[in-house]
């Protein structure tokens, strides 16, 4: 019988983040060697393991409510959280329990021995244990960071997916697009389908697919789509080609990640056959949280964990789409391994005022610093300069007036924040 170490989440989750000296350390060695005392054998049911720098949650959340609306039972693992960390694991779409993940932890707590893992890699292998418990007719990783070296790697996925590369996370996978790319390629696997669901994705991206002998399937060579009417037209491998709606998630680019579920999926055909009103449903009812999340009213709030230059250039493409009525004023922290200016470059254009903050993050860019670093870009000084996110929020409310949009954006901790200062007001 396993014994418990703690009989809370909370617990559970505070003692984790003191168990690794090093909150981010990449690595399988550890988490390999643990996963393969809970589970000696290959698991029997298939697996997409999704990568890239932005589009990873979308694809993620479109994968998870196809297969739903075919009446697939599904297991799926993201990160990070918005509100509960419970929203990590989703079995049948559901967030796990904390029973549920108690119990996990305590498994893996049994199983490590004198491992010492990280916070991320406890979260890791409490979904693979929830999967083996539950199991799936799919299993979707979405990978932490880069690929090569993340903990979901310790999984060979029947299929993975790269949806982009972009600047992010340099200290770790490299200064150069191409070096960024060869680590998030190391999710490919020879002889698997490897999806790329990025047009002008760096070159070494689809070379080391190639190398490791995966079987290559990029957006506008293998597959494709096109403008339709009231929606679009996807060609997948073969020639197959389908009419379907727009996805539910805002955004023309979201086309993109769609794309590239559908031909993940597709590779999965023979073991989990989709039909075409279950993929019409799917992209209608996907949902994700923290994305260009609109909520109306005077003025209108707008959530967008925007956190890189490549997310910020997505973002203003919505924002281009969304025309707001009034003025758009922006509540902006970020953490410290990020660079703002680009961020703030690529939505001058639609921001009329600019809130800066520092989040609750022991990561989190100092608001001084973070000032310092964009006023040389702002067209005008920014609005005000605050300690926390919530004084931010309040000073952008009080200054906006009824057919204006407060955005919220820089991190998933700054959007967080927002998100339940949102619902304590609106219930």
């Amino acid at each position: 019988m396993t014994i418990k170490r703690f009989n809370t989440l909370a617990a559970w989750l505070d003692w984790q983040i003191t168990l690794h000296p090093q909150t981010i350390e990449l690595g399988l060695a550890r988490v390999a060697a643990v996963w393969a005392r809970l589970c000696p054998t290959p698991l029997s049911f298939p697996v997409i393991t999704v990568g890239g720098t932005n589009g990873k949650g979308s694809c993620v959340a479109m994968l998870e409510a196809i297969a739903q609306a075919a009446d697939y039972r599904t297991v799926c693992y993201t990160s990070p959280h918005l509100l509960r960390y419970n929203e990590r694991i989703r079995c049948n779409g559901e967030p796990a329990s904390d029973d549920a993940l108690c119990a996990a932890f305590a498994q893996i707590d049994a199983a490590r021995g004198e491992i010492a893992l990280t916070y991320f890699e406890f979260g890791t292998l409490a979904a693979l244990v929830l999967a083996l418990t539950e199991q799936p007719d799919l299993l979707v990783l979405e990978v932490g960071l880069g690929g090569r070296l993340d903990a979901v790697n310790v999984i060979d996925a029947d299929v993975a997916v790269v949806t982009s590369i972009g600047r992010d996370h340099t200290e770790w996978l490299g200064e150069t697009l191409d070096e960024i790319a060869v680590e998030k390629a190391g999710i490919f696997r020879a002889g698997c389908p490897a999806i790329i669901g990025q047009r002008d994705a760096p070159a070494a991206l689809r070379d080391t697919a190639l190398l490791q002998g995966a079987i290559v399937q990029q957006l506008g060579y293998e597959f494709d789509y096109a403008p339709g009417d009231n929606g679009w037209c996807w060609r997948g491998i073969g020639g197959e080609r389908l009419s379907l709606p727009l996805p539910a998630l805002r955004g023309g680019f979201q086309r993109n990640n769609a794309a590239a579920a559908l031909v993940a999926l597709r590779n999965l055909h023979e073991q989990r056959p989709i039909s075409l009103n279950a993929i019409r449903l799917g992209l209608q009812r996907a949902q994700l949280p923290g994305r260009f999340q609109v909520f109306p009213g005077a003025p209108t709030w707008i959530f967008d964990v925007a956190h890189n230059g490549a997310a910020a250039v997505a973002l203003a493409s919505n924002l281009r789409d969304f025309a707001c009525r009034g003025r758009v004023l922006a509540v902006f922290a970020v953490l410290a391994d990020k660079e703002p200016e680009a961020i703030v470059e690529s939505l001058l254009p639609f921001v009329d005022q600019w809130f800066l903050a520092q989040s609750d993050d022991a990561r989190a860019l100092p608001v001084n610093e973070l000032a310092s670093r964009v006023e040389g870009i702002l067209r005008e000084p920014a609005a005000g300069c605050f300690s926390t996110v919530d004084a931010a929020l309040d000073a952008a409310e009080t200054a906006s007036g009824v057919a204006d949009c407060v955005l919220v954006l820089g991190s998933f901790t700054t959007v967080s924040r927002a998100l339940a200062r949102h619902a304590a007001i609106n219930g």
